[in-house]
């Protein structure tokens, strides 16, 4: 794996000034904690595991991650920092209408 040394940059730091949820969001938001599923999130660290589906070939990989993780975090309750290990893939290859979110959240074993 390749080295570079340099500090990762976050999110926060990333945008100037405070930012405000659109309406859109607002709308993901209140959907996906109506839909999630009753779970129970395993204690200690965690995996989480997500793939998108996207109508668009445009769509990166990771647009769907942060929007989606804070819907989980709201929903079940826990702290995203538990998260150690994220594996996300990407389907640009589905039809408008039938785009979906999977995931799991595991615990990693130590």
């Amino acid at each position: 794996m390749d080295k570079v040394d340099i500090k990762p940059l976050s999110v926060n730091d990333a945008w100037q000034g405070k930012r405000f949820k659109t309406p859109l969001y607002k709308r993901f938001e209140r959907d996906v904690l109506r839909i999630l599923p009753k779970i129970t999130i395993p204690e200690g660290l965690l995996c989480l595991r997500l793939e998108f589906g996207h109508s668009s070939k445009l769509s990166d990989i990771d647009n769907g991650i942060k929007p989606f993780l804070d819907c989980l975090q709201k929903k079940y309750d826990f702290n995203d920092n538990k998260v150690k290990l994220m594996m996300v893939a990407v389907n640009n290859d589905v039809k408008k209408g039938e785009e979906y979110i999977k995931f799991a959240i595991e615990p990693i074993e130590v």
